[in-house]
């Protein structure tokens, strides 16, 4: 869409130039889907654009992975089967493109949408977000004044299209620690409708000294964290209890793509689901199961990872 209120587009990573008016650019897929920030009660004038801050998109290290704001969901996708971690055994790759998929969204929205900018707009069904927080992804900030902090991505979002940003903060990196990327890892999404928004995403983690840790995710209008240490992993009726505690009713998200007492029921069943993939006996061989409304593969898609598999001639 035109944006007939703004007067200049100035490229700056520096959130020092930030004023009252500004939005940070990068893709700019929701931008210029919805005019303004969500939650912006002012028009917008300038667009501060992060276009060529020349970061690079993905770094990977013994310490895990660090993805520039300005990453791409293109250049997320591609990740698990690059060169850069051939090497590395890390299981919590398998995440990355279920959670890409999750956009639902054509070639075009993927090669422009931004990491960054999908956390930033904080939406309940992010999936980025999903990713992320799952991964116990932490977010660096950059502020006005040459500040810099460091915040989970479990916490930076606070509610619907609400996070923990300050005015002019721009969100520089989100890391995904090793120790987290080499956890055995469980992926469910469900949605109301074929090739819909997520009502429900949840990603489950069984890190290597015995703990759990489920975050769910979509149903809710923030990241909510279960923990369970390796001496303490719940069985059918403690994890119930558990969910129930964490997450009361009024936090539950409510729109067109699912009632709250639908996203409840659909937590409840997904977390004893994820619970008994990771806790259960071992299946040597078994592939990440993932559930959801556009999985097993399918013909609409324009993604690669949900196209039919080519019988050979």
């Amino acid at each position: 869409m035109d944006m007939n209120t703004i007067e200049s587009v100035v490229a700056t990573t520096d959130p020092g130039q930030w004023r009252e008016g500004d939005a940070w650019l990068a893709g700019g897929t929701v931008l210029f889907s919805y005019g303004s920030p969500v939650g912006s009660e002012e028009p917008l004038k300038r667009l501060l654009d992060l276009g060529q801050a020349g970061w690079p998109a993905v770094t990977v290290s013994d310490a895990g992975i660090e993805l520039a704001a300005t990453c791409t969901v293109a250049e997320l996708y591609a990740l698990p089967v690059s060169d850069a971690v051939a090497s590395r055994n890390w299981p919590g790759l398998d995440l990355f493109r279920p959670c890409c998929d999750s956009f639902v969204a054509s070639f075009k929205v993927w090669n422009m949408s931004t990491i960054g900018g999908n956390v930033c707009t904080s939406l309940p069904a992010g999936p980025m977000i999903s990713l992320c927080a799952g991964l116990d992804a932490r977010a660096t900030i950059l502020g006005r004044h040459g500040s810099s902090r460091s915040v989970p991505v479990a916490e930076f979002v606070t509610g619907d299209g609400k996070n923990c940003l300050a005015p002019g903060e721009l969100l520089r990196s989100i890391h995904l620690p090793a120790s987290a990327l080499a956890a055995k890892v469980a992926f469910r999404r469900l949605s109301l409708s074929n090739l819909g928004r997520s009502g429900v995403l949840l990603i489950g983690r069984l890190d290597a000294d015995g703990s759990l840790v489920l975050t769910v995710t979509a149903a809710t209008k923030r990241p909510v964290q279960l923990r369970f240490a390796a001496a303490e992993l719940p069985d059918v009726e403690q994890l119930a209890a558990a969910v129930g505690h964490s997450i009361p009713t009024e936090l539950y998200h409510d729109d067109i793509h699912g009632l709250p007492e639908w996203r409840r029921d659909m937590t409840f069943r997904l977390t004893e689901e994820i619970r008994a993939e990771l806790c259960g006996p071992e299946e040597p061989g078994e592939p990440l199961t993932v559930s959801g409304d556009f999985w097993p593969p399918h013909a609409t898609s324009p993604q690669p990872s949900t196209q039919p598999a080519q019988k050979e001639a």
